[in-house]
């Protein structure tokens, strides 16, 4: 088993899988992508790129563990997503052509994040990753990666972000300070200034992404996500409920910081639709005023956090797509460039999957890849659990 891993590790180009289960739990990204190189010297070419939506039974049985599952049903979920995972890395294969493929990085769905200690007589923080890598490594015959987040948080980080050490690696530019704000259902930004060293780099969780919105456009439309930013749109912020929202306490923490559902999920959502029908807004005013609530934390932790001028934010993930989203940020953010990833001629819905591509490639050439100042850990760790 050592000689196939360094065998892998030293191939000139290996074909890779990314595979992705976010927090707005829309279903698994799986990206193909050819890796030359490792480290500083890693170059990425997209070869094939898919979203695998979640059945609404399989998605309602994820939300259940997020709030009332048993460890029965942890324990199924678990083997459940990791067929599911191997499905969609077959799938993807068989699209691209290729018999098989070297390696794949599975990030897995999460389904518990603890960046904080909450027991006074066991002061730890923990994380649970779903989607048993073992499953996913025996059907598909491919070295599988998983569970990156678990050795940094035991190293005394808080699990997160991972994605920015491949920001680093691959959007960094001599001349520019370039920004990459990803807005999946939590908001999370990479700061690269011009010229940086991987430990020049700020990345942190800037508060909530799509989660608030895609739950308030459900309750009040049925639809799952605010498509285009259509329905904010048509609504107006309401200025002192956007005031009250930016009061919240994660807001204003410095980071190190990470944050998720646990925090602005279905109770934060419902307290914030109540407040706002007791103010008499129209369900499009709330959604506007959510959207808002985005951006603004956005626009606040660049501004309060960023010691740099930043010349280019690239926005990515599926708030890319939300066209109030990004007038919303470009208003309040004048003196940078603000575009698209597609814009750049990238893929914004393949970025997270491609960085776990490229994470388990750093694993497997057993290289760090957290970022002590971005996590709060004490050192660099090799991340991920290997499976044969």
């Amino acid at each position: 088993m050592v000689q196939r891993l360094q065998s892998i590790a030293t191939k000139e180009v290996k074909y890779v899988i990314g595979l992705m289960s976010g927090t707005s739990v829309d279903g698994i990204d799986a990206a193909l992508v050819k890796i030359s190189g490792n480290s500083v010297d890693t170059k990425v070419e997209e070869i094939a790129f898919k979203n695998y939506p979640y059945s609404a039974p399989i998605k309602e049985r994820i939300f259940h563990l997020f709030n009332d599952a048993t460890a029965r049903d942890i324990c199924h979920m678990n083997f459940l997503l990791g067929n599911l995972f191997a499905e969609a890395a077959l799938d993807i294969t068989n699209r691209a052509g290729l018999d098989s493929v070297d390696l794949i990085g599975s990030h897995g769905q999460t389904i518990y994040h603890i960046p904080e200690p909450i027991d006074a007589d066991y002061p730890i923080k923990s994380t649970m990753q779903i989607g048993e890598g073992a499953v996913i490594a025996h059907k598909t015959s491919a070295v599988t990666v998983t569970d990156f987040r678990v050795a940094d948080m035991a190293a005394g980080g808080i699990g997160a972000p991972l994605v920015p050490y491949v920001d680093f690696l691959l959007y960094s530019e001599s001349s520019r300070t370039v920004a990459m704000q990803n807005i999946g259902g939590i908001g999370n930004i990479t700061v690269i200034p011009k010229g940086a060293a991987s430990n020049d780099v700020i990345a942190f969780d800037t508060g909530p992404g799509n989660m608030i919105i895609d739950y308030l456009t459900n309750k009040t439309t049925g639809m799952d996500y605010d498509a285009n930013g259509d329905f904010a749109a048509k609504g107006k912020t309401d200025i002192k409920m956007l005031a009250k929202l930016m009061q919240n306490e994660y807001i204003h923490t410095k980071p190190p910081k990470a944050t998720g559902r646990e925090l602005f999920g279905e109770v934060f959502s419902e307290q914030f639709y109540a407040d706002c029908k007791a103010a008499g807004l129209r369900d499009e005013d709330i959604i506007a005023t959510a959207t808002a609530f985005t951006a603004e934390s956005i626009a606040f932790s660049i501004r309060q956090f960023i010691p740099h001028k930043i010349n280019k934010l690239v926005v990515c993930g599926g708030g890319a797509y939300n066209k109030t989203m990004l007038r919303y940020i470009k208003e309040r953010l004048p003196e940078a460039t603000v575009l698209t990833q597609e814009e750049e001629g990238k893929n914004s819905d393949a970025k997270e999957a491609i960085a776990f591509a490229v994470l388990a490639n750093e694993t497997l050439c057993g290289n760090t890849s957290n970022l002590p100042q971005v996590t709060g850990a004490s050192c660099g760790k090799v991340l991920g659990k290997i499976c044969f």
